[in-house]
């Protein structure tokens, strides 16, 4: 019986890792769970799994979860960082899933590392924000870090049995985003409406713009230089629009292993909490005959800058994938406000990555101090840069 502890328990990873829960009731069981502002579902997701701890982001959202939760369920509610700690650390916790969004997610996945506890991340931001720091502190706490990241997964499972001294490159797979065949002229119509529908997988506000940018892809990059102790030279982006090779890897004597499969994300959440053993969660294998092909190419560097910005920030080192990831976060939120337009958003990345000198070996305090400037940096562009959609 493994105990969990769900960081992020309403979004597309929270929900899909509480289904594969359900699927196995005598295999797994939900310990804490932690929201923001969704408190209908969280409620709902107490009633079912019953955890020991739930936190929600504020004061007002936890008087609501308490109005709402169920008669003879007595979970303990928390608020604020506070919480998201105390559900990262809960005592008997065996893996903490980090499925927050952004740089949030970054201090309670570092605490349940400190604590001892196996990480199944879903949160690349805590990768890309403090990646050294992290693998530092989860090899002194003997913890070990899966990757739920489809992609990521997909690597982690190529890599399974073969030696790390004959990789020669990881091969990252991106679907390419709503707007892979949009010519570029078009570029400045976008709207938040058209960048929010992605062709392949069903993902959260946030998540779908990066996609839509590929700095979902770019930030992927980063993560992996990481997770798989390789350089950013060694990783190569490939447009896959069918999303059934998840990714790939190729080895020194030519050979290419890839891992493939329909894009459900439960494949990969149960591979995190479980592998080596693969549990029948009953998703079916693609169906090749049908599918007619299956087709690659490079990614437009010059129609999508982000992934060009995270390669670089990525070379660059220190806190500068920092400075990427705060300044992408408050140019997201800025265009799905409609306060820039999206062609604007890599141009606030890269005016906070040229201001910015990197800090190196950076401490949590540096780490965190970074990310305030780049957001405040970006809040700036924005001000005196935003306009909205381009005609």
């Amino acid at each position: 019986m493994k105990n969990i502890s769900i960081l992020g328990a309403t979004g597309s990873i929270g929900r899909n890792t509480l289904a594969v829960a359900a699927m196995f009731p005598d295999r797994f069981t939900i310990k804490a769970l932690t929201a923001k502002n969704n408190i209908e579902l969280l409620a709902d997701q107490i009633a079912q799994f019953k955890p020991e701890l739930a936190a929600v982001y504020d004061e007002s959202g936890a008087r609501k979860l308490k109005e709402l939760m169920p008669d003879g369920v007595s979970t303990e509610i928390m608020t604020g960082a506070e919480g998201y700690e105390a559900a990262a650390t809960f005592a008997g916790v065996d893996v903490v899933v980090s499925a927050m969004v952004g740089g949030a997610g970054l201090l309670p996945t570092l605490a349940g590392i400190r604590a001892g506890k196996d990480i199944a991340l879903a949160n690349k931001e805590t990768l890309v924000m403090a990646g050294d720091l992290v693998t530092r502190e989860a090899e002194s706490a003997r913890v070990e870090i899966r990757p739920v990241d489809s992609e990521h997964s997909a690597i982690f499972q190529c890599l399974c049995g073969s030696r790390r001294e004959d990789l020669r490159k990881v091969l990252l797979t991106a679907s390419g985003g709503p707007f892979r065949n949009l010519p570029r002229e078009r570029f400045p119509l976008i709207t938040p409406k058209d960048a929010l529908a992605h062709p392949t997988w069903e993902m959260g506000a946030k998540i779908s713009i990066d996609s839509a940018t590929l700095m979902n892809k770019g930030l992927e990059v980063i993560e992996a230089a990481h997770l798989f102790n390789v350089t950013q030279h060694s990783i190569e982006v490939v447009i896959h629009p069918q999303s059934i090779v998840h990714s790939m890897v190729s080895y020194c004597d030519g050979s290419v292993i890839a891992q493939m499969g329909l894009p459900d994300m439960k494949g990969a959440i149960a591979y995190a909490l479980s592998g080596p053993e693969r549990l029948p969660i009953q998703i079916p294998p693609p169906d090749f005959k049908s599918l007619g092909e299956l087709t690659f190419e490079s990614p437009d560097m010059e129609k999508f800058p982000c992934l060009d910005l995270a390669y670089k920030a990525c070379e660059a080192g220190g806190t500068m994938p920092v400075v990427l990831n705060g300044a992408n976060e408050t140019a997201v939120e800025a265009f799905l406000n409609e306060r820039i337009a999206f062609l604007q958003i890599p141009q606030v990345i890269a005016a906070a990555m040229e201001a910015h000198a990197p800090v190196y070996a950076p401490v949590i305090e540096e780490i965190l101090y970074a990310d305030r400037w780049a957001r405040e940096t970006a809040v700036q562009w924005v001000e005196q840069n935003g306009g909205g959609l381009v005609s």
